[in-house]
């Protein structure tokens, strides 16, 4: 899990200081002093509630702790009850600015961060936010019972040292250029929280205590297995802040939460909730409709954004026998009729994914650059050869292509690997049958895996849906217990450290961590730790096209779609927004955060 990175201003010629933000790369957007986002509305009215519906798979939730391992955490709450650092501004990429803290000194050698605290930085019970919380909230993440993702985001993050009750220093490994800015990208809580009788618990054993963190709402009511509703705080100590003016406008945000697809879309309809994104093609064609479309109380509508395509993509588990070869790998690629299933199942509203890093400077293409092949040169003999050729690029069945020449094409592949149909299955040489499993917990996924299986039938390949409940998911997921399962990640304009929990070989071996397709290979440690070790943006690009190419030529993602928009219907009657939406914000977060309740006469 990647919580929001932001970036403070690191700036030095023969000397370092302190300044307000930072652009990674040298264009920082908003000056010292700047009253707000361009984005928001300063005079947003506060008041109102938006009620909307649960983003996560999760029918319901178990614990307020969204740090730890075992359990599931409300939807939305680490965003809008723990503050940071730093935080970002939602139209430029790889910067940011000042909030728990109003400045920070990065040493002339990269080694160090020193973060100066806002005295009147206040947590929910009152509390100043001291550097002992900070550390407590590192140490706390960094620690066994907490996601390792964690971990491996702060590998090279050598410890925090408190100087005084409002500076702190994170000490460092090597220079790395995000490392500064990782770190302000952190959830800080009170060391307070679970603790009793002044004495704190074990982090896993903080479960149901309420947080006590320092952002805009805390926890009001709670109706467990139906909704939670967020309330802001009134004396909430950033409320005036250049960060936060125009934001947190809603004195309530009401999460429902319901069983299934075809329930949320119902209440949406009756009025239930003001606010739904949707990720269904086939919903957002057809079943968005109805009265309440009809007199304009709500609205359909789709926003265009800027955001990396990400890699949402079946992954496939190379620690199970079946995918260890990469010409078994390539060959399932080769089944999937995307151009059919588009036309066909999702209204031509989508584009297909390719590589990691889809619409940023970082999509490779063509033949690799000089930089490039310097890169990736050592590792010859550790790569597929075609990862020196051209970029691959997803198979087509739209002319002059076709899904016939890919299924001949994918025979020959698997063949060479040893498999031949014999009795109407594919089999190795030890006679074994080529069954395996896609594990989803969302039932309504077998429409859309169908044509997929379908197509390997036609090889020989037997693929069969397994639907599980989210709990037993998330746990075969956290044990790697599975064959083949869907990856939904958003990507980003600046790739880091946070590429080796997905890729890197010491997370392939860590349960519960981020590489599902259990990938091991030196070349790609390496590239991950030069990419993150870029000072440059020149440093940058040839390391993480470099990356992509191999990830891409190693076949582990079969890639699926995704939207150029964010398809939401919205209350109009209710919820006032900007004129709108910044080009790198994320669908209904955007709405949580700069929306507006309309006054009472207008609905």
């Amino acid at each position: 899990m990647r919580s929001l990175l932001i970036f403070l201003v690191l700036s030095w010629v023969n000397s370092v200081w302190a300044a307000h933000g930072y652009a990674l790369w040298g264009d920082l957007k908003y000056p010292s002093g700047f009253s707000h986002f361009d984005y928001v509305n300063p005079a947003a009215p506060k008041g109102g509630e938006l009620r909307l519906v649960s983003n996560l798979r999760v029918s319901t939730f178990d614990k307020y702790n969204p740090f730890t391992i075992k359990g599931s955490a409300p939807a939305y709450l680490s965003d809008v009850m723990f503050d940071s650092l730093l935080t970002g501004a939602l139209d430029e990429t790889g910067s940011g600015y000042g909030l728990l803290a109003q400045d920070v000194v990065v040493a002339a050698d990269g080694l160090s961060a020193t973060f100066k605290l806002r005295p009147e930085a206040r947590f929910h019970n009152g509390d100043a936010v001291l550097s002992a919380d900070v550390k407590y909230s590192f140490d706390m993440l960094m620690g066994p019972f907490a996601s390792p993702a964690f971990r491996t985001l702060l590998d090279d993050v050598a410890g925090l040292d408190v100087l005084d009750e409002h500076t702190l220093r994170y000490r460092f490994k090597k220079p790395n250029r995000e490392l500064p800015l990782t770190v302000g990208g952190l959830p800080v809580f009170s060391r307070a929280w679970g603790a009793e009788h002044n004495k704190p618990k074990r982090f896993d054993e903080i479960v149901t205590d309420i947080p006590i963190g320092s952002g805009p709402y805390k926890i009001g009511p709670v109706r467990f297995g139906k909704d939670i509703t967020y309330v802001r705080d009134p004396q909430y100590w950033a409320k005036d802040l250049n960060v936060r003016r125009g934001s947190a406008n809603f004195d309530r945000i009401t999460v429902k939460i319901y069983k299934d697809g075809t329930a949320r879309l119902e209440a949406l309809k009756a009025g239930e909730f003001d606010l739904m994104r949707f990720f269904s093609a086939g919903d957002w064609a057809r079943r968005v409709n109805g009265k309440r479309f009809d007199t304009g109380e709500l609205v359909k509508r789709e926003y265009r954004h800027r955001l990396p395509t990400g890699f949402q993509s079946y992954v496939l588990n190379t620690r199970r026998d079946w995918f260890k070869d990469v010409r078994v790998r390539q060959a399932l690629g080769l089944a999937l009729d995307f151009e059919w299933m588009n036309r066909q199942m999702f209204y031509n509203a989508y584009q297909r994914v390719n590589g990691l890093f889809g619409n940023t400077d970082c999509q490779a293409s063509g033949l690799p650059s000089a930089q490039e092949l310097a890169l990736l040169a050592p590792w010859r003999k550790q790569l597929p050869p075609e990862v020196f050729g051209l970029m691959t690029l997803p198979p087509r069945t739209d002319a002059p292509s076709s899904l016939r020449a890919n299924l001949r094409q994918a025979q020959a592949l698997l063949k060479a690997a040893g498999w031949e149909v014999h009795d109407g299955q594919l089999r190795n040489a030890q006679g074994k049958a080529f069954e395996i499993e896609y594990l989803d917990s969302n039932e309504s996924s077998a429409r859309v895996v169908t044509p997929w299986a379908r197509n390997l039938e036609k090889l020989g390949i037997t693929l069969k849906f397994r639907p599980v409940d989210f709990a037993l998911y998330q746990q075969r997921l956290q044990k790697f217990e599975f064959d083949i399962t869907s990856l939904a990640y958003g990507g980003t304009h600046n790739p880091g450290q946070e590429y080796a929990d997905l890729f890197g070989s010491k997370a392939a071996d860590q349960e519960d961590s981020g590489n599902l397709s259990g990938l091991k290979n030196p070349a790609v440690d390496v590239l991950i730790s030069t990419m993150t070790r870029a000072n440059t943006k020149a440093d940058l690009l040839p390391a993480c096209r470099a990356l992509e190419r191999v990830i891409a030529h190693s076949h582990l993602l079969i890639p699926q779609w995704s939207a150029p928009t964010h398809r939401m219907v919205f209350n109009d009657w209710r919820l006032a927004q900007p004129a709108s939406m910044p080009p790198y914000a994320q669908g209904e977060s955007w709405a949580i955060d700069t929306w507006w309740a309309k006054p009472l006469k207008a609905q």
